[in-house]
């Protein structure tokens, strides 16, 4: 993220939410990245960020199947406990792209404010480079950029109590209290960081996309996330269940701009995880009833978005 830009939930955000006619249980799988350098950025997801390798990595084996793979197609996943939450592609030479659509941030929500803080105060011990510190009154966030320019916001949820029924005239960003957050440590020059809390998930993904208005009627007219406030035609955030946003979607970098470059550095898909399958055949129904092309591949059914943001549409696992 840019550190020029206020990021995501600016003053005067205004919409009226919607019920959304996707499932309230609906929620957000892991994002897939393509990266120059594998070894680079597993690297820095582990000891910036604080995820765990779970298959793969630059050695150029999968533990799926045990083969080497080849040099252009090397993957990682990372995550927290069991739960994969990042994907990682290697395509050696790829070059972040600016004025194009793709990813804008992914986002690891953490359980408790004291995990924030945590890391935090392992972000300054590590001296790691953040893009900015924000308050958005549902959320307290810290952002930072990986190596190959991808967006990420590390956050926690204020309770639900706090900000429900308010987000279209409250959702804000205002500078992050600092010392209020690491006033929930013990000791913030000796944090006890050993990664991210078991309980983080993929908290919501915010996109870049050529035209808010179209990318409104995609996530909820078609795919039915309800629109809980927007920016004018700048920024819309949209979500599932009444939550404040699962989906973001600006216009910051990308006003009528194309999809990335073959290549790039940029986002391969993004996972909507769903209660079960049928659920997801209303979700599909509704998909192709809109005239959107279906590609079928081994993370289950992918659909881009108007700007080519691609999304698969996943069912949640059993226990």
């Amino acid at each position: 993220m840019p550190p020029e830009i206020n990021d995501p939930e600016e003053l005067e955000a205004r919409g009226a939410p919607a019920s959304a006619t996707i499932a309230a249980s609906t929620s957000l799988g892991p994002v897939h990245l393509t990266v120059a350098d594998l070894a680079r950025s597993v690297a820095y997801y582990e000891r910036a960020v604080g995820l765990t390798l779970l298959d793969g990595g630059p050695g150029g084996t999968s533990s799926t199947s045990g083969m080497p793979t080849s040099p252009a197609g090397r993957r990682a996943v990372l995550g927290v406990g069991e739960r994969a939450l990042l994907v990682l592609v290697e395509q050696p030479g790829a070059r972040p792209v600016t004025h194009s659509t793709g990813l804008y941030h992914f986002a690891l929500l953490v359980p408790r404010r004291v995990d924030l803080a945590r890391w935090l105060a392992h972000a300054a011990h590590e001296r790691v480079a953040l893009a900015g510190l924000s308050d958005h009154f549902v959320s307290e966030a810290v952002y930072l950029s990986d190596p190959d320019g991808h967006g990420i916001e590390i956050y926690w949820d204020r309770p639900r109590a706090h900000w429900e029924g308010q987000v279209a005239v409250r959702m804000t960003t205002l500078p992050l209290d600092v010392e209020s957050l690491l006033a929930e440590l013990p000791d913030r020059h000796a944090p006890d960081f050993r990664g991210l809390s078991a309980g983080t998930v993929m908290g919501h993904v915010h996109l870049k996309v050529a035209a808010v208005p179209q990318a409104i009627a995609f996530y909820r007219d078609v795919l039915g996330f309800a629109l809980m406030a927007a920016l004018g035609d700048s920024a819309a955030f949209l979500s599932a269940g009444g939550y404040h946003h699962h989906i973001g979607a600006n216009t910051w970098e990308s006003a009528g701009a194309s999809p990335p470059p073959a290549g790039a550095a940029t986002l391969r898909h993004a996972t909507i995880v769903l209660p079960d399958e049928t659920e997801r055949e209303r979700v599909l129904a509704r998909v192709a009833a809109h005239g959107y092309a279906l590609h079928h591949g081994e993370e289950g059914p992918l659909v881009h978005d108007r700007s080519g943001n691609a999304l698969v549409l996943s069912v949640a696992k059993g226990p």
